[in-house]
Formats: structure tokens, sequence, C-alpha cells
């Protein structure tokens, strides 16, 4: 046989694969990488990840238990388990059995397995996290996009979740609420959640609420949809939003009884997937979940400085002329340009995808394009997450302002400068 011989292979790709793109908040996070590498001033607003440190003492707990080596059982270690439900029912008056607690390696997986496990639509609103839906569409699930409004803060309303489920009453769905929101920074009323739990309980709709940010509801002020909807509820968290700690993949879901059965089959999923999450990590989230004066300290501080900065960049972005909601907590801006759209278009950019590219090739500034998150391409939004700023060092430096005051503008420029000169020449290539 010629060795030389050219040989190609079939190619067989999956169909629901084909033409995928890496996620968006990846892909703009490697390409700010490599400009910055090739040497370009980059301002990295494209993916959230929490500028600030893992706590000390979560991070002891890790050195602590860095020699902890075997499987753990697939739900997760009991210990953690029990610090999971406890932490639920103390801060978002969830009443949790550790059985029903399932961890995993990051709340992203867990919802791949979800959308894997159950058999349903897809329901998401519009705009809403890059990957739900195309984790949908490599399951081959049927997606159905929910539009929101600027009007009623980017939220889902309970009119359009009921006009949507009686096209087909009796169809299965899978709706998943993220507040507050990724990609706009706002969140819900008690009042809003539970008129939405009145509509997913009339036509018996699963229910997965993505609350990965409550814990940086800028007030301290989160409330949860599971209490309104508890037999149908599935609550969706983990360390890397709260904890800063991204990279550690672990997240959490948190299951009421009457969905018992479907914890049981994600786990059997589990168990021929990613067998068990790293055991050290285990162990060291069983402290991050437990708390105390350490933890809430950080956090408030977390909190002052990003409610700060975030009414500070959405100020400067609305006195320059976008339309934008102001953030309830996260650590994102969902700026609408249309004001500019003649501007711009004058320049060759007609959608959201061009907008968000000239102005990395202009500016050296990475933001995401709100088509993206699944708004109409011509559509001139767009997602900031202002997280590029040294968060260990601003966390130092609140500490010397008195009280509840939060940090004024010398000290954002002097410890979350990136994000203010970021947001500076947005405006000025807006409007120049």
């Amino acid at each position: 046989m010629d060795k030389h011989r050219d040989h190609v292979l079939n190619v067989h790709l999956n169909p629901n694969v084909s033409g995928l793109k890496p996620s968006a908040t990846v892909a703009t996070n490697d390409l700010s990488n490599e400009l910055k590498r090739q040497g370009r001033d980059i301002f990295k607003m494209g993916l959230g990840q929490s500028p600030f440190p893992v706590p000390k003492c979560v991070t002891e707990a890790l050195c602590e238990n860095a020699y902890q080596k075997d499987y753990l059982p697939v739900k997760g270690l009991r210990e953690l388990q029990e610090a999971v439900a406890e932490h639920h029912r103390r801060n978002f008056g969830i009443d949790a059995d550790p059985d029903d607690v399932l961890i995993g390696p990051g709340s992203k997986e867990l919802m791949f397995v979800l959308q894997l496990t159950y058999f349903g639509d897809l329901v998401i609103p519009s705009p809403s996290w890059v990957s739900y839906a195309p984790q949908a569409k490599i399951i081959g699930r049927h997606i159905q996009f929910l539009p929101t409004q600027f009007e009623n803060d980017w939220h889902l309303t309970p009119e359009d979740l009921e006009e949507s489920c009686t096209m087909d009453p009796g169809r299965p769905r899978l709706l998943i609420l993220n507040y507050p929101l990724n990609p706009t920074g706002t969140t819900m009323s008690k009042e809003h959640l539970k008129e939405l739990a009145e509509v997913a309980d009339k036509y018996r709709v699963v229910l997965l609420s993505d609350e990965i940010y409550g814990k940086i509801h800028h007030d301290g002020e989160h409330h949860s949809i599971v209490p309104f909807y508890p037999e149908g509820t599935i609550f969706s968290g983990g360390l890397s939003k709260w904890c800063g700690a991204g990279g550690w993949r672990l997240g959490v879901f948190v299951f009421p009884r009457s969905l018992r059965w479907l914890l049981k089959a994600m786990a059997a999923v589990g168990t021929e997937t990613f067998t068990s999450t790293s055991a050290p990590i285990q162990y060291a989230a069983v402290r991050a979940f437990q708390e105390g004066p350490e933890i809430e300290d950080y956090l408030k501080k977390s909190r002052r400085v990003l409610k700060a900065l975030g009414n500070a960049a959405a100020r400067k972005l609305e006195e320059a002329g976008a339309r934008i909601r102001y953030p309830h907590g996260g650590f994102y801006l969902f700026p609408d340009f249309s004001a500019f759209k003649e501007k711009l278009q004058a320049r060759g950019i007609k959608t959201s995808v061009d907008m968000s590219r000239r102005l990395l090739e202009d500016t050296g500034v990475a933001f995401l394009p709100g088509s993206d998150f699944g708004r109409p391409p011509e559509e001139l939004t767009a997602r900031l997450a202002y997280v590029d700023f040294n968060g260990r060092a601003a966390l130092e430096a609140v500490e010397g302002i008195p009280g509840d005051q939060l940090p004024d503008e010398n000290f954002l420029k002097t410890h979350c400068g990136n994000v203010i000169e970021a947001i500076d020449r947005i405006n000025e290539w807006m409007t120049g």
C-alpha cells in the first residue's frame, strides 16, 4: 500500500453541530487575549468573569483539601449537599433537602444535561445568555424565543408567557429565567416573579431559575421565584460569580421533591459523562456555602464597588445618547445605540456585529453584539461586562470608605480605570 497516497476520510459531522460556532463570550475573550499578546491596548468587556479574588477562607479550605483524590458520588459530596440546602433555606427561603441537591462541574454543564434529559421545548426570553439556545441546538430541541422590551427592563412579561403557552397548552416546556439578567443587569420584583410563577404553574411548565448572580444583587435584596412555584422550579447557581471562582467549575442545581425523578435521570447521565465534580473543589465549596462574617464582608464590599461602577458607566452612556437601563445586580450593561444609527450607517455599520467588530478595531474595546443574545441583527444593542479592573485592589481600597457610602468618581478612576476609559472610548467613537 502506498503510504504517501492522499487519503480523505469521509466526513460525518452531526448535523446538530454543523455550523456551530464557539461560545461568543469565550471567542471574544480568546480574541482579546490574542490582540493583547500582539501588543494592542485592549479593554476586555466581553467575558463576564468576576474581577474579585476568591475569599481567603475558601482558598484556604481548598489548600487544606488538595490531597482529596477519590471519586465522589455523582450527586455530590454529602457535606456539600447539606451546606447548599441550608444555604438556600437561609438565603432564598427555599425548603431544600440535601437529597435534592445536584453538584456538577459548572452550572453550564448541568444545564446541558438537563436539556438532554428533559424532553420538551426550550423557551427563553430574548435577550438571554449566549449558551442556552446553542445547547438546545446541539441536543436537537425546539427553541422558542420570547422577545422582551426595553420598557419592561428586558424581562419576560406574564402576558407574553401566557400567550406562548396557550398556543399548545399541553406541550412540555422548559423555561429558563435568569435574574439579575445576563446581559442587562436588571432584575425582577417579587410581584413580577409571582405573576410569572402563576402562569408557569397553570401550564405545568418546568422552570429553571438561573440565579447565578443573585448574591451580587447590588443592594443585597435578591428574591427567588422558587417559593412562588416550588413544585415546578429548579434553582441553578454556583461559585463562579459571587465567589469569584469561575475557573473552579462548580455548579449547583436544587430540585423540588416533585422533580426528583428528573434529578435521578440527570445523575444517571452524569455517571456516563462527568462521573463526579473535582473533590478538592467540592470540599472547599462547603466553606463557601457555609458563609459567615468574612464572606458577608466580602460580598458587601463587592456589591458596593459593582453598584458604583455600574451606575457610573450607565450614566456616562446615557449622557452620550445611548438608551440604557441601570443595573440591579451582576456586572453587565445592555445599551441600545440606535440613536447613532444614521452616523453608524454612514460608516458602513448596519448590524450589532458590524458595530462590535469595528469598535474593537478602532478603539480596542471588546464587547458583545446584541445578536449573540437573541436580538435582531439590525438592533444596535450590545453587552458590556464591566469587569476589567483589579478586583483585589478595589476590595482593599473600599475598606477605607465608611459605612455603606458608595465609592466616588475618583475611586473609580483610580481602581476601575480601564472600565471608565473603555466607556469614554465607546462614547467618543459613537459621537465622533
